[in-house]
């Protein structure tokens, strides 16, 4: 239980609501448990009645009208029972959904802001299970499993102390059964928590090949992979109802173990009731109470091994969240004010190592960019040239060396600032199963569409956006799957450009284009970019393309520092 701790604060939030539906549960209960009580009187007044008849031989001792009554009664307090467990519902149950609603929330915002190695260290599928499904079992508890548990507790005090009332020694034996079942529990639950935990690690394992073999389906066909990602899902799906099947077969103890121990509770009742009906100490009325009682209690009991599986599985789920959510950024965040840059760029002996692979991608590095200047980082694959942009961006932070940004260092400005007024074009595009028009836009509202039919013309997208059947509002499907490479890059090119930048960084942004294309794009660039400092990350130089510096790196350290002009 010490995982759904995390959980109080939600709680709280909702506290009046939970209490409300406290309440409403134990006024349902109220309701429901004196309704035995009028069975037990209206059997005592027959029985008396048919006894009287037998002594006196006059049939009018027995009036109908008061078994209607008693009748019309038990009708009112089930209305009554209905009524508040229609409340209860509604606020315990809903109290629940919002409380999911709230987590899953809070479980996004986190995820959206941990760094990069995270997201490297982590699979997707790993990630989704846990925002979904574990959310979904962690609701499961706080919802219907707790309405049960309040429910079993008030009902089982309200029956108990109706049943102390009659007789005592009735009501020992008839729960006798009861510490038996408490320990049953016990050690099921432990087995419950174990089989929930892999059972919620295997589903995220199941995610994860189907998120990444659909995600992947080009490459699947184009190799034809298909047999074998086949097997492997079924491979994985077959541990996963293994797992389901065990889960099952030790939740399938409870319910048989319940109903033996209630009808030996209900046995213990008649037997014993019996004896003490003959000796005078209890009426029949009462003996017929106590075995409602009995099976008044038998589905809140019975209901103990599915809350006690619930929990257990919550539980696991909660722990897999709190691993995430405990999760705290490598990367510190500054709170400082928002400001433009002037794009004045100092690397002072930077080495940075990549915490998850531990390989060293730069070293020693030391370059000043000017406002305003042009710069091209060459080198081969590997020689670190994508890192500098990285650091840039804050997507890792420096551990040896500093870089600073207008004379201030960079860890100063806060990751909003940073990511706002700088402008970067990734090698590998990612767009999103949205419109074209809002992949550019990325719902900035300032960006009208005149703006994006503007810069989709001077980075040669416009004439093929025209072709498509809904222009602008072409929707492009998941990672743009329905464009070409080189169509993926404009669009980068053209999102990155509209937000008009202090500084823009160009990461090989123009490898899937067409020389025409390359070139119209460039001379573009030529005139557009003008005071903005431009960061070009590229294996070749471009010959339409005048550069103040160019960089050339190897195994992450500089090999020769250019000044072209």
């Amino acid at each position: 239980m010490i995982h759904l701790k995390k959980l109080l604060p939600y709680f709280y939030k909702y506290k009046w609501k939970f209490w409300f539906g406290i309440l409403c549960v134990a006024l349902s209960n109220y309701f429901k448990i004196l309704q035995p009580q009028i069975v037990r009187q209206s059997i005592d007044y027959v029985i008396n009645s048919v006894s009287k008849n037998k002594l006196t031989g006059n049939v009018q001792n027995f009036d109908a009208q008061i078994l209607i009554n008693f009748g019309l009664t038990i009708v009112g307090l089930s209305l009554l029972m209905g009524l508040f467990m229609y409340f209860m519902r509604q606020t315990i149950i809903v109290m629940s959904r919002w409380m999911e609603y709230d987590l899953r929330n809070d479980i996004f915002a986190h995820y959206s802001n941990l760094d990069i190695s995270f997201f490297k260290k982590n699979t997707v599928g790993d990630i989704l299970s846990r925002i979904t499904e574990d959310v979904s079992k962690v609701r499961m508890a706080i919802g219907p499993a707790i309405l049960y548990c309040i429910n079993l507790l008030t009902l089982f005090i309200f029956a108990i102390f109706s049943m102390l009332h009659i007789n005592r020694e009735l009501t020992f034996y008839t729960l006798l059964p009861l510490p038996i079942l408490s320990i049953s529990i016990y050690y099921v639950s432990k087995l419950i928590n174990k089989k929930s935990e892999e059972i919620q690690k295997q589903l995220a394992v199941v995610t994860t090949i189907t998120q990444e073999s659909y995600s992947g389906i080009r490459i699947m066909k184009s190799f034809v992979m298909e047999k074998m990602i086949s097997s492997l899902f079924e491979e994985s799906t077959e541990k996963y109802r293994k797992d389901a099947l065990k889960l099952a077969k030790v939740n399938s103890v409870f319910s048989p173990l319940i109903l033996l121990l209630i009808g030996l509770s209900t046995i213990l009742t008649i037997y014993i009731g019996g004896v003490k009906v003959m000796s005078g100490e209890i009426t029949y009325g009462n003996v017929a109470e106590f075995v409602i009682y009995i099976n008044m209690l038998t589905w809140p009991v019975t209901s103990l091994g599915w809350i006690a599986s619930l929990v257990q599985q919550a539980a696991a789920s909660q722990k897999r969240i709190n691993e995430f959510l405990d999760t705290k950024s490598i990367i510190i965040d500054n709170e400082s004010k928002n400001v433009a840059f002037s794009g004045n760029i100092a690397f002072k002996s930077v080495t940075f190592t990549y915490p998850e692979t531990k390989v060293t991608a730069l070293e020693k590095i030391n370059f000043t960019i000017q406002q305003g200047q042009k710069i091209a980082i060459i080198g081969k694959t590997g020689s670190g040239k994508s890192t500098i942009a990285e650091l840039l961006l804050r997507t890792y932070d420096v551990e040896i060396g500093e870089i600073y940004l207008d004379g201030k260092n960079l860890k100063n400005y806060s990751l909003s600032n940073i990511r706002t007024n700088i402008a970067y074009v990734p090698q590998d595009v990612f767009l999103f199963s949205d419109t074209i028009y809002n992949n550019i836009a990325l719902n900035n509202k300032q960006v009208t569409l005149e703006m994006v039919e503007e810069i989709t013309r001077k980075v040669s997208l416009w004439e093929d956006i025209q072709q498509m059947p809904e222009k602008f509002s072409t929707i492009i499907g998941e990672r743009g799957v329905t464009l070409s490479g080189g169509q993926k890059q404009r669009i980068a090119i053209a999102r990155a450009l509209i937000k008009k930048p202090d500084i823009i960084i160009l990461d090989d942004c123009l490898s899937a284009v067409d020389t025409e294309t390359e070139y119209n794009i460039l001379q573009f660039l030529k005139t557009s970019l003008g005071s903005i400092t431009s960061i070009f990350i590229t294996h070749r130089l471009f010959q339409s393309m005048k550069f103040d510096q160019i960089i050339t790196l190897e195994d992450g350290k500089i090999q020769k520092i250019e000044f072209p002009n």
